[in-house]
């Protein structure tokens, strides 16, 4: 699972195919609660808990195809709840309403609580967290009428686009694709995923801002048209970086970063971009790159993550955090909890707060 993430604050190598991995992957979340359930012992169940982790998407090139999950984690409680009906926020209620549409199960009432650790609306996909957190914990509460693949294919489609769910359900570094019906019929495509573990070599530096980014935002600002030469080029990069990636081969990343399709336009929202992503570079690392539609920006390093960090906050020239944390390969895991005192509790973060300190 990693190391805890370091956060300072400034003022100025195997792959897996998505078909070996549902079963296993399933196992292996409850196998790690150190409880194995028994067929019966879900429909008396009355509380789950989900812990998902962070994830940074795009990898710069990687467009809606590329992310990792990471070592940070929102943790989800859901409870049963003797109440006819329970009010809910409207990501939670849709994802609820999808699970119980796509599982054929009678709706029922139930709680929920977080545990935050996920900044929201920084690009590390917070909203997957929550879509996931409500579909995993409604299905196994509801007997596991849904596989893991079909759980990541509704939490994509509710998200619009599959980089966060992916790494967040399955964990690693994942590579998202789209499946054609094999007769062509006007079917709409599905997304499937490749995934790769990743090295504790490996380390993740992120700086967090307080620039709120809300994704429609960030898309609307996308051009309509790219040059081909400029396609070619992040074509390029992505399947350099997927390669590496699978490889473990990490000083081939260096280079591979660079993105012609979102990052130059979704600088006019963080003037920093540049200059933070050239420091990240200066400093050692291999390569530095919008997470998601920002404002966080991650940089990948093999060394000296501190000083990177410490690089990436002054050129920012603002009130930033960084984080100093790892690849997560287990992805989404369930936790059984019949007794409240055993659910996961960690106090939420309070970004904000750190940021004006």
């Amino acid at each position: 699972m990693g190391c805890r993430p370091r956060r300072h604050c400034y003022t100025g190598a195997a792959g897996i195919n998505e078909r070996a991995f549902i079963g296993k992957t399933a196992c292996r979340a409850v196998a790690t609660t150190g409880t194995q359930l028994a067929k019966g012992d879900y429909a008396s169940m009355q509380e789950i808990t989900v812990r998902v982790p962070a994830s940074t998407s795009n990898l710069g090139p990687g467009f809606d195809c590329l992310g990792v999950a990471l070592s940070i984690y929102n943790s989800f409680t859901f409870r049963r709840s003797p109440a006819r009906r329970s009010v809910h926020p409207r990501i939670v209620s849709e994802a609820a309403e999808q699970f119980f549409k796509q599982a054929r199960r009678r709706a029922f009432s139930f709680s929920c609580s977080v545990a935050e650790q996920v900044p929201r609306s920084r690009g590390l996909g917070s909203s997957a967290t929550v879509r996931l957190g409500t579909l995993l914990a409604l299905n196994r509460l509801s007997g596991d009428p849904l596989n893991r693949l079909i759980v990541f294919r509704i939490c994509a489609e509710l998200e619009g686009h599959p980089d966060n769910a992916a790494p967040a359900i399955f964990g690693g570094f994942t590579v998202v694709g789209s499946a054609r019906c094999a007769n062509r019929t006007p079917q709409r495509e599905l997304p499937t995923f490749q995934r790769f573990e990743i090295s504790p070599r490996l380390y993740f530096v992120l700086l967090i801002s307080k620039l709120e980014i809300q994704t429609p935002r960030a898309r609307r600002i996308l051009p309509a048209r790219i040059s081909h030469t400029a396609a070619v080029e992040n074509c390029a990069n992505a399947c350099a970086l997927t390669a590496a990636f699978a490889s473990q081969d990490y000083e081939k990343l260096r280079g591979g970063f660079t993105d012609h399709f979102h990052q130059p336009f979704r600088s006019k929202l963080i003037p920093f971009l540049p200059s933070v992503i050239a420091a990240a570079e200066r400093a050692g690392a291999l390569g530095a790159f919008l997470s998601g539609s920002g404002s966080t920006i991650a940089a990948v390093t093999l060394h000296a993550p501190k000083k990177v960090a410490a690089a990436m906050g002054r050129a920012a020239n603002a009130p930033v955090c960084t984080i100093i944390t790892h690849a997560d390969n287990l992805g989404a895991q369930l936790l059984p909890t019949r007794n409240p005192q055993s659910a996961i509790r960690n106090p939420q973060l309070r970004w904000v707060a750190a940021l004006k300190a």
